[in-house]
C-alpha cells in the first residue's frame, strides 16, 4: 500500500514541484494547501500518513500547527525549512516539538533544488511513515499544544579518512569519553538524556546527522535547557567533564590525544555512510584514541552508520550500548549496531544517562 502525504506550504511553486517529486517517488499526494487553516478540513476528510510542512507561513506558523497535530491526532511530520538562521532555528523547535525530519529547501536556486528528484524529499517522507511515534511520550514532555489561531511559542533565550583501530589508546587516565550517534528522531531523544546528566558527567562527543547551519541552532538551544554545556564543535576544542561538542554539520569529526588530554579534530571529507559528518568517522577515532576509556551509544536513527565504528569501539575494550527499538522513533542504526555485534546492551531511553553513569563507574575492561 503506498504512502499518503498531504503537503502545505505557502509558495504555490513550492507545493507544485514537491507534490511533483513524492508522486514520482511512489508516493500517493491526497492534496495540498497554502496554510494550516486550509489544510486541516481537507486533511479531516482523508486524513494523510505523512504531513510535509512548510516552518514559516502566514495565519499561523508550523510549530504551531505541529503542536495541534501532535496533541490531537499525532501524525509523521516532515518539515521544509529554508536554510536561513531564523529558518534553522525554527526547524530545531519544530523537532523538539515532534517533527520526524526536516528537508532544507535553499534560499538561492530554489527552483533547481526543487526539481531534483534526489533532494531527500522522498526518503525523508519514506522514512517518517515508519517512525514511531509513540518513541515521543518520553519523560522529557512538551509543552501542551497551541490550538488553531494560537500565536507561536517565543524562542528560547540564548544562554575524512577513517583511522584503523588500535589497541595501544592511553590505558590509564581518570578521563572517560562518551561518544554518541544520533539520527532521524535525535532532538526530542538526545534532550531526555542530557537533561539527566550534569556537569560532572563525562565529557560527550556526538554526531547527530544535520546539515550545515543548523547544528549551531542544535547545539545553541540545547545549551539553554540542560546542565552540560553544549557547543558545536570548533577545531581543537577540549573534551572536558561537563562538556558536550557537536560534530558540525558538512564536516566530520575525529578525537585525538594531545598529551594526555583529549581534543577534536574538525575536518573536510568525502561522505562515509552517504553522511558528513558520519558516525562511524567519529566512533572508528575514538576507538583508537580512547579505547577502553570511552563509553559508546549507537541512538534512534536511519541506515546503519555507526554499527561498525561501535563494534570498533567495542574491540578496543569500551562499553557499548544502542537504545532498544520501543523507544526509538526510527530503529534502524541501533539495529544494525545490535546486528554488527558491536553491543554490551540495549537501553530504552529513559535509562541511557544511568547507563551512561554506571558505566563511567565501572573498572577498565581488559583487552
Amino acid at each position: 500500500m503506498s504512502i499518503q502525504a498531504f503537503v502545505i506550504d505557502d509558495s504555490a511553486v513550492v507545493r507544485k514541484h514537491l507534490c511533483e517529486t513524492l508522486t514520482a517517488g511512489g508516493i500517493n499526494v491526497l492534496g495540498s494547501a497554502a496554510d494550516p487553516l486550509f489544510a486541516w478540513p481537507k486533511m479531516s476528510a482523508h486524513w494523510p500518513d505523512v504531513i510535509v510542512l512548510d516552518v514559516e507561513m502566514p495565519r499561523m506558523d508550523g510549530i504551531t500547527f505541529l503542536k495541534k497535530v501532535m496533541a490531537e491526532r499525532p501524525t509523521p511530520v516532515v518539515m521544509c525549512s529554508t536554510l536561513t538562521e531564523r529558518g534553522c532555528e525554527t526547524t530545531m523547535q519544530a523537532l523538539s516539538a515532534g517533527a520526524v525530519s526536516f528537508v532544507t529547501k535553499p534560499k538561492m536556486g530554489l527552483r533547481e533544488f526543487l526539481s531534483d528528484r534526489s533532494n531527500g524529499l522522498v526518503e525523508a517522507v519514506k522514512a517518517a511513515s515508519r517512525a514511531n511515534l509513540r518513541a515521543f511520550s518520553t519523560p522529557a514532555a512538551r509543552p501542551a499544544a497551541a490550538g488553531i489561531g494560537t500565536p507561536a511559542l517565543p524562542r528560547p533565550a540564548p544562554r575524512p579518512a577513517l583511522p584503523s583501530t588500535s589497541h595501544s589508546a592511553m590505558a590509564e587516565t581518570t578521563d572517560r569519553v562518551v561518544a554518541i550517534g544520533i539520527s532521524t528522531g535525535g532532538v526530542q531523544s538526545i534532550e531526555v538524556v542530557l537533561r539527566q546528566l550534569d556537569r560532572t558527567s563525562p565529557g560527550i562527543v556526538m554526531v547527530q546527522h544535520m546539515p550545515e547551519k543548523f547544528t549551531a541552532s542544535f547545539a545553541a538551544r540545547l545549551n539553554t535547557i540542560v546542565d552540560m554545556e553544549v557547543l558545536e564543535a570548533k577545531d581543537g576544542d577540549r573534551v572536558i567533564n561537563g562538556r558536550v561538542l557537536i560534530a558540525p554539520g558538512g564536516k566530520h569529526m575525529q578525537l585525538k590525544r594531545s598529551g594526555a588530554q583529549y581534543v577534536v579534530e574538525v575536518r573536510d571529507g568525502p561522505l562515509v555512510n552517504h553522511h558528513r559528518p558520519s558516525v562511524d568517522v567519529l566512533l572508528r577515532s575514538v576507538a583508537h584514541c580512547a579505547g577502553r576509556n570511552a563509553l559508546g551509544i549507537v541512538m534512534t536513527g536511519m541506515g546503519d552508520d555507526g554499527a561498525r565504528g561501535l563494534k570498533d569501539m567495542h574491540q578496543a575494550g569500551a562499553y557499548t550500548a544502542a537504545q532498544d527499538e520501543a523507544t526509538s522513533v526510527v530503529y534502524g542504526m541501533p539495529a544494525e549496531a545490535v546486528k554488527h555485534g558491536g553491543v554490551d546492551d540495549v537501553v530504552p531511553l529513559h535509562q541511557i544517562a544511568d547507563w551512561i553513569g554506571r558505566s563511567a563507574l565501572k573498572p577498565l575492561r581488559s583487552v
